[in-house]
This record gives structure tokens, C-alpha cells and sequence, in this order.
């Protein structure tokens, strides 16, 4: 384990009273797409919390898409308990193409699995959710009070401008805001009159920008300093930039009301971004893979009081932890009989202690298909993720691909886009792995797809 350790700082890991938290989440938005990573990135907003805060540097996606990424989230809980492995069917790309028939998906997170916005709503806290839900219908019947452009879909329908055309939820505000207001505006003027509302009781905010979903829209004021709407990563940075200006908004109002010191904020993205309009390098691919690229985040937490600013840790932890750190900070126990997999960050973010030593572990059973073709640095073109399983232990990252029993073991320190497979030069770890691997989804009764399409053609035939 490694700090970066601030002088002067006294912290405790004693929490008198229930914080307020504001879990940011940024859509298909990677771990080189923000400004103390990457300067070609304008997000001073989001570089403040990292100055006033902790950043992980070895943060991990629970997955690499959108929704069980966020089903993760909110159930504590690996993907084989929740059955969410991706967006809809999980028989994407040609069927002549899938080997396998792959594992059956579950669209949204089952009514009776208790969700972390229902765990704080019970335990006393006011909740909103803004913005992307895709975990079911209505966010307000899996935990929020307020629900603020939140349903099924995934994507911002209706693109990312007043008036919303269609049934989109962000439709409800077109008659509230000129014509023209971006939906990452009305999402931070809605945090903040909430924010108002609630001054005096402790409440959960869901901040979850549609930005940077696909489609690309320009944001006039912003798309010609990074080379014009001709350009795709232009247009890209544009988007970021907008919703790092909605942030700051979020963030003034907090020292307006004088609740800096009495928030926990936390950011951080579901997945890692297209790795063809915004290189994640030297993290290899991006969204859809399980290659660094595609789960590996920006994650920094401002806490004043309790973490330490400029504070660096570098122990690796994934967005499962969420659930456990948050009830943890509010002083409320975990449910009777809820399972969660991931541990609570407090000891790490207070530097008062250690947490358990772990390997992190991804499970995909199923098919994703090809967005950008070779440009998404995957293992072929067809596919950036065909089924199977990956880990990370130390600096160990191991993945095993079902197709075909392709192992490969990786030396992210040597090595972090990858590119080496060591498995054949270090067979007793990759050994030693595997079985570790097994015996996971063996305790998590995680399905393995075996079953032979018989619609399939080989490239030999």
C-alpha cells in the first residue's frame, strides 16, 4: 500500500455526524480524459477536487459498459449476483460470428435487490437521482425522493439540447429553460435548488451526466478551442469541458450554502471512453474491453475534514466499494443478509489504516460487438469484448477468454497497455491465477457459456 502523505494533517476516522454526499458519475468518460491526467483536457473543476482530495490511482469500472457497471454500483455487488452483464441483448455483433451461445441477460437490477440510494433514504438521508439511470423504469422506485431525467434508456434521446423531442424524461423541463439550455445545465440548476431545499438534513445526490454518451453535439462556446466542430475529439473535449463547468456549479453552491465541510464528494466515470475519439493510452482499448482501457476510471474523493488534500493512494479499488464506503461514512450498518462484495474506503481515505488485501475480479459471459473496428484496440475486429472472465491481483492483470481457453497474464507495471502476454513464461502464476479465477465464479455460481452455435462459421470456413 502507498500514500502520499500531506504534512500537518490530523485526521480522524470519527464521524460525528451524517455527511452529506454528492456521488458523481460521468458516462463513457476515461481514466486520460481528465486535465491532472491529460492537459489537453480543460476540467478545473474536476482537478480542484483531486487538489482538495484523494485520488486512486488504480480505480476500476465494476465493468465495462454502462449498465452493469451501474447495477454494481448500486446492488455492492459483483455482476454474477445481479445477472447484469450488458446494455439489452446479450447476443450482440453477427451471429455468425459468436462461437458461443452466450449467457442470458438481465436488462435492469431485480426489484428485490436493495439498492444504495434505498439503503441512505432509509437510513434518514434525502435522495435525488440526476441524469442517466438505465437500471429501471423510475429511479424514484429504487430509492430517490426527486427524479431528474432519469428512465430505462441509456443514452441522452433527444440529443443534449432544450427542447428534448420524444418521451425522453429530460422532455419535463422544456417549457422550464429557454430554448437552447444544454441538460447538463438543468441538471446542475436542479442539484442546486435541492441542495437549498435540504441545507438542513443530510441528503444523496445522484449527479449522473449523460456526458460524454455518444451522439457527439458540439458545445458552441467551447468546440473551437480544441479545433472546431469538424473534429471529433474536438467536439469530444467540448463535451467534457461542459460537464466540468455543470460541476463547478454544483460545487459553488456547496460553499454558498456552507456545506464544504459537511460533503463528501466523490467522482468518477462507468467505463472507460471510445478509445477511437479519446486515446486512452498507455491504457490499452477502451469502452466495452477489459483491457485497462476500458475499466480503468479517475476516481478522487473530497471529504475536508477527513481526507487529506493532495493525498494519493495507489491501492487498487473498484466501484463496488461505493455502496460499502457510503453507508460506512453515514453510520449506517448494511442490511440483514445483504451481501456486498466490495469493503468500505474510510481506513484508506483517512490514512488510519489498511483495507483487506484482494484480487478484483470482472466477469462477461456474453458478446459485445465492434464500435470502431480495429481502432478499438481490442483482440479482433468483430468484438471488443468476446466472453469471459479477467482479474487483477497486484500488479498481476489476468484474462481468461471462454471461446477458445485463451489465457493471458499481464505485468501492469512493466506493461500497462498489455501487449505482452506472459502467461506461457510464468505458467505457475497464471496457474495459480486460473484457479483463483475458478474458484470465484465457482462461490459466485457465475454462468460460463459452453454451448456450441451452431450458426457460427469459422474463418476457416
Amino acid at each position: 500500500m502507498k500514500y502520499t502523505l500531506i504534512p500537518l494533517f490530523v485526521c480522524t476516522s470519527v464521524v460525528t455526524a451524517q455527511p452529506n454526499i454528492i456521488y458523481i458519475n460521468a458516462d463513457d468518460f476515461g481514466v486520460m480524459d481528465v486535465g491532472f491526467n491529460n492537459s489537453k483536457y480543460h476540467t478545473p473543476n474536476i482537478d480542484r477536487l483531486r487538489a482538495e482530495g484523494m485520488l486512486f490511482t488504480n480505480a476500476y469500472a465494476p465493468a465495462s459498459n454502462c449498465a452493469p457497471s451501474r447495477a454494481s454500483v448500486f446492488s455492492g455487488q459483483y455482476g454474477p449476483r445481479h445477472g447484469v452483464y450488458t446494455v439489452g441483448t446479450s447476443a450482440r455483433g453477427e451471429v455468425i460470428d459468436r462461437k458461443l451461445i452466450p449467457i442470458k441477460n438481465t436488462v435492469h437490477l431485480a426489484p428485490e435487490i436493495e439498492t444504495l440510494s434505498e439503503v441512505l433514504q432509509a437510513g434518514g438521508y434525502r435522495t435525488i437521482h440526476l441524469g442517466k439511470w438505465h437500471l429501471g423504469m423510475d429511479p424514484t422506485e429504487q430509492g430517490f425522493d426527486v427524479n431528474v431525467g432519469g428512465y430505462n434508456m441509456g443514452g441522452p434521446k433527444g440529443g443534449y439540447y432544450l427542447p428534448i423531442q420524444g418521451q425522453a424524461k429530460v422532455a419535463e423541463f422544456n417549457d422550464d429553460y429557454p430554448a437552447g439550455t444544454h441538460i447538463a445545465d438543468v441538471f446542475a440548476d436542479q442539484a442546486v435548488m435541492f441542495i437549498r431545499s435540504h441545507r438542513e438534513e443530510p441528503f444523496f445526490v445522484h449527479m449522473a451526466y449523460y456526458l460524454i454518451h455518444t451522439p457527439l453535439q458540439a458545445v458552441p462556446e467551447m468546440v473551437d478551442k480544441y479545433g472546431g466542430r469538424r473534429n471529433r475529439w474536438a467536439i469530444y473535449a467540448s463535451m467534457v469541458e461542459k460537464m466540468d463547468e455543470s460541476i463547478g456549479k454544483i460545487l459553488a453552491e456547496l460553499d454558498t450554502q456552507g456545506l464544504r465541510e459537511d460533503t463528501l464528494v466523490l467522482f468518477c466515470s462507468d467505463n472507460g471512453a471510445h478509445s477511437d475519439i479519446s486515446s486512452q493510452a498507455p491504457h490499452r482499448s477502451g469502452k466495452g474491453s477489459y483491457f485497462e482501457g476500458g475499466i480503468r476510471e479517475p476516481l478522487v474523493v473530497r471529504w475536508p475534514g477527513r481526507v487529506a488534500p493532495g493525498a494519493t493512494c495507489d491501492v487498487p479499488v473498484m466501484g463496488i466499494d461505493f455502496f460499502p464506503t457510503f453507508i460506512d461514512a453515514a453510520g449506517i450498518a448494511a442490511p440483514k443478509g445483504k451481501i456486498l462484495d466490495g469493503l468500505s474506503l474510510l481506513p484508506l481515505l483517512s490514512q488510519s489504516g489498511a483495507i483487506e488485501e484482494r484480487s478484483l475480479f470482472w466477469h462477461f459471459p456474453v458478446y459485445l460487438q465492434a464500435y470502431a473496428g480495429k481502432a478499438d484496440d481490442s483482440h479482433d475486429p468483430l468484438f471488443r469484448t468476446r466472453p469471459g472472465s479477467a482479474l487483477r491481483q497486484g500488479k498481476w492483470k489476468f484474462h481468461e477468454y471462454f471461446e477458445e481457453g485463451r489465457l493471458e497474464l499481464y505485468d501492469l507495471e512493466a506493461d500497462p497497455s498489455e501487449r505482452k502476454n506472459l502467461a506461457s513464461l510464468y505458467p505457475q502464476k497464471t496457474t495459480e491465477l486460473h484457479q483463483l479465477m475458478k474458484a470465484w465464479r465457482s462461490e459466485l455460481q457465475a454462468p460460463v457459456p459452453t454451448e456450441l452455435n451452431p450458426k457460427f462459421k469459422s474463418a476457416e470456413n
